[in-house]
């Protein structure tokens, strides 16, 4: 991973949270809060809550008695996720916002009922050490919920942005797409670093949704603008950022039409309990 690839900060948060979780984070929010609901747990810790999605989403899910906890390790990310939350939702205090490394969670060990972390794991320097601790925090019989995403030729709309971008840089193409986000999507990897983790209850769900977006345009400016892949393409050349940008929206177009679009997008849900 190259040290580019956690900074989320600039202009990233904002963009993130208008175009990139419509896109394709927020069907797997949902679907991710529903699995958590029906453990009806009393306490939740979110690693990589990023601009809070999947905290919004487990707000609306869980009974205001729920105590969640949402972190992560980029204090621009929860700044712009807590700027977000509802009025409504800060005056009942459920949630508290923490910055803190999902590799060295600044909890006791067995709090938490739930520990939730959505399209986080693939970020982990140490796979292991991340599984451990959240292992460490869950209470006996807790539930560890996260979700990666399947490998990027199962993903179009990042499919085709990676491949573009390649032709603007050939000697050296951005590959943060491929390398990061859809990097971890070995399923049999993926439960035997659990089980070194010290899980003993594993299971994997493969869950396709559909991407959508008003443009090609939207969608380039999602990929481009509002992941780390803005600093790689900044790093080769940052002048040419809006020329990425249109790059990739042209092969979008050419793919799926100028006007609505419509997209493939594959995740692999796990579930592992203490």
């Amino acid at each position: 991973m190259d040290a580019t690839d956690k900074l989320f900060s600039g202009s990233i948060p904002e963009i993130y949270d208008r175009l990139f979780v419509p896109l394709i984070f927020q069907p797997y929010a949902d679907d991710l809060a529903g699995r958590i609901a029906r453990t009806d747990p009393a306490s939740v810790l979110e690693t990589a809550a990023g601009t809070g999605v999947l905290t919004r989403a487990m707000v609306s899910r869980l009974p205001a008695t729920t105590r969640i906890v949402a972190t992560d390790l980029n204090q621009p990310m929860l700044d712009h996720a807590i700027a977000k939350q509802p009025q409504a939702d800060r005056m009942t205090g459920q949630v508290t916002w923490r910055q803190a490394d999902a590799l060295a969670l600044p909890f006791g060990n067995q709090e938490f009922d739930v520990v939730a972390c959505q399209f986080g794991a693939m970020f982990f320097p140490d796979k292991i050490k991340g599984f451990s601790e959240a292992r460490r925090v869950l209470k006996p019989g807790g539930h560890f919920f996260f979700n990666v995403w399947d490998r990027i030729g199962n993903n179009e709309f990042a499919d085709i942005v990676t491949a573009s971008l390649a032709t603007l840089f050939p000697q050296d193409p951005p590959m943060f797409m491929a390398r990061t986000p859809h990097g971890y999507h070995d399923v049999a990897r993926i439960r035997d670093e659990l089980t070194a983790a010290g899980f003993s209850v594993i299971s994997a769900e493969t869950v396709d949704h559909r991407s959508k977006a008003a443009s090609p345009r939207d969608v380039a400016v999602a990929y481009c603008q509002g992941t780390p892949l803005q600093n790689e393409i900044a790093a080769r050349d940052a002048s040419l950022l809006e020329k990425a940008t249109e790059v990739a929206a042209d092969a979008l177009a050419r793919r799926f039409g100028s006007g609505p679009v419509d997209g493939l997008i594959r995740a692999h849900v796990i579930t592992a309990k203490n």
